[in-house]
């Protein structure tokens, strides 16, 4: 009779045990799918992929720009914030071009000014003014900063930082492929 339950009992945890290696595979296939959706894809379409030297040129605030923050549930107020533009030298080619922070600033900057950053909108002028007057004077103090160009050049500007560079991707992809591992050693 002793034998019978723990024989039951080895049968039951070796259930769980499948279930919870295959639920880790399902996991991790789900986790690529989403993934692959937003990482993978963003990472191939990138524009800017070819790293430079590039020399500051120029690093002044040309206007305000109008934005709007949450001040609550459906509220909103507006305010603004300084538009840094910064121009550079690449030394590849001498071609003076914009610098951007990154590949969000050229798709969320305003059709007629191409700021460096785009701060987070808030209530405080001041606060964003000595930011954005910080990051000037950083930018200016540095001679050459690396920077990514458009190889075919259909941008007319380079970027300082890349959001989905290859680290990033690989980072992203260590869990599920972890999980995915984990999962298949259970079940086997």
């Amino acid at each position: 009779m002793e034998k019978r339950k723990t024989v039951t009992a080895l049968r039951a945890g070796e259930d769980r045990a499948m279930l919870l290696g295959l639920s880790m595979v399902l996991c991790s296939v789900m986790m690529y799918f989403v993934l692959g959706i937003t990482i993978l894809r963003s990472y191939t379409d990138r524009v800017w992929i070819n790293e430079t030297s590039c020399t500051i040129v120029n690093s002044s605030i040309v206007c305000d720009v109008n934005c709007s923050y949450s001040c609550g549930t459906e509220c909103w107020r507006r305010s603004r914030y300084p538009c840094l533009q910064v121009y550079v030298s690449l030394n590849s080619s001498g071609k003076v071009v914009r610098l951007l922070h990154n590949e969000e600033a050229q798709e969320s900057n305003p059709e007629v000014w191409t700021c460096f950053y785009i701060p987070k909108c808030q209530k405080d002028y001041a606060a964003l003014h000595a930011m954005i007057q910080n990051i000037s004077e950083r930018l200016k103090s540095q001679d050459t900063v690396q920077c990514f160009v458009d190889p075919t050049d259909r941008m007319d500007s380079v970027i300082l930082t890349q959001i989905y560079s290859l680290v990033t991707v690989l980072y992203s992809l260590f869990w599920p492929t972890f999980t995915l591992i984990g999962g298949t050693i259970i079940i086997a």
